[in-house]
């Protein structure tokens, strides 16, 4: 392509995390990268901020497990690159019902895959955390020594210092209303809501919540990726039991299968507070949310009084922030060509439904690679297609219950 300012090898939309990797990523292949963002950058109005994020190998879809472990890799080498940390190591605990689907799913998995994992009852989760946290008698726990915490707004400030490095160009504050395939000299020509012009050979589409929106307002099409608003509380530790459940020690990032799904981190972001948050959340507009609509916590209080045996004060929360999912009908991802009259030539990467982030250095490699070759090495992505959604609304079948929980908001 020619040297023009507004002419690139490959255009990004949308800067949270997934799409500072893929630049990250398509800049270090050597391709002139533009970035779009249609806020500030580093904004909190969509999924890519706050203060952690967890990491953990157990999950019931063994096709994440790999992804996890590259994306581990990969966080490490992009730190070294940047040379600051943005991925903090801790063990990893999950619990729930001995008889849970999801919980047994996930173990034959690490046992497949030889990753070592510890069956805990509760007498041993019990002396294995001296007194800081009890399951009830009918529970089970697995115990792994991967497990972790990502700082989210500086992960993805790191991957976009890491493109602008590589001479990508980054623009915020550029909404994209269009993008059209131009016919005559090939590639794709994206429209902003200023009046911004750029054209670029391949195009990404990682604008997170949006991603339904922009896609239909482009093609017609609906992709069947629901916007979710979803809260995060932390909760005070009682005072003189603060250093049990800090970071740095031996306490876990954990996760608490059942009704409702709980999950939750080390003491970190807050002095003093430990973060445990229900994973569900309220169906909304991204451009007209709620901003935190109230909800009943009785169960979440519930549960916290029963699992850290009144060492925490659950009476109320001590914070509470705000948040996007944007879910498909089955909680996989979409990794797939936009097809129809634009081919190969734009990539979507979508439907992260509240799991995505940790894996965004592999999302990011896979992007990239999808866009500029047409394949990516090393992973099967036909849990991914969009076209698994024709076959089966509710996309891939699987034998145990959704994760991510509904509610009906208020407003």
């Amino acid at each position: 392509m020619s040297s023009s300012t507004n002419e690139f090898d490959v255009i990004v939309i949308g800067g949270g995390i997934m799409g500072s990797a893929t630049a990250y990523q398509t800049a270090k292949r050597g391709c002139r990268t533009l970035l779009l963002e249609q806020f500030d950058l580093l904004h909190h109005r969509g999924s890519s901020h706050g203060e952690s994020h967890t990491i953990h190998a157990t999950y019931p879809e063994d096709y994440y497990t790999d992804m996890v472990f590259e994306s581990s890799k990969l966080w490490r080498e992009a730190e070294a690159e940047a040379g600051y940390r943005v991925y903090t190591s801790t063990p990893h605990l999950d619990m729930g019902p001995a008889n849970g689907v999801n919980l047994q799913a996930f173990k034959a998995i690490c046992q497949r895959n030889s990753f070592p994992v510890e069956a805990l009852n509760p007498s041993a989760v019990a002396k294995k955390f001296s007194g800081r946290l009890s399951i009830p008698e009918d529970w089970i726990a697995v115990y792994t020594e991967f497990g972790g915490i990502i700082k989210p707004t500086k992960a993805v400030s790191m991957f976009q210092a890491l493109a602008l490095q590589r001479g990508a160009v980054l623009k915020d504050n550029m909404a994209v209303k269009d993008i059209k395939r131009e016919e005559v000299r090939g590639g794709i020509v994206v429209y902003t809501a200023m009046g911004d012009k750029f054209r670029g050979r391949k195009c990404v589409v990682t604008a997170g919540a949006w991603t339904k929106k922009l896609v239909h307002s482009i093609t017609g099409h609906e992709l069947p990726i629901q916007p979710l608003e979803t809260a995060v509380w932390h909760w005070r530790i009682k005072e003189g039991h603060e250093e049990k459940y800090a970071i740095g020690g031996d306490f876990p990032t954990f996760a608490s299968y059942g009704q409702p799904y709980i999950y939750g981190t080390p003491s970190l972001e807050f002095p003093g507070l430990i973060k445990i948050a229900v994973h569900c959340g309220c169906l909304c507009d991204p451009d007209k949310r709620p901003w935190l609509p109230g909800r009943d916590l009785d169960s979440l209080k519930e549960w916290i009084g029963g699992r850290f045996l009144g060492l925490l004060d659950c009476s109320t929360p001590a914070s509470t922030q705000s948040c996007m999912y944007s879910m498909t009908p089955d909680e996989d991802f979409v990794l797939d060509f936009l097809g129809g009259e634009f081919k190969e030539d734009v990539v979507i990467g979508g439907g992260f439904s509240g799991h995505g982030f940790k894996m965004a250095p592999v999302i990011g490699r896979i992007l990239a690679e999808l866009v500029l070759t047409g394949s990516a090495d090393g992973v099967e992505l036909k849990h991914f297609r969009i076209g698994r959604f024709d076959e089966n609304p509710k996309g891939n079948v699987k034998e145990f219950a959704d994760q991510v929980g509904f509610i009906e908001s208020p407003n």
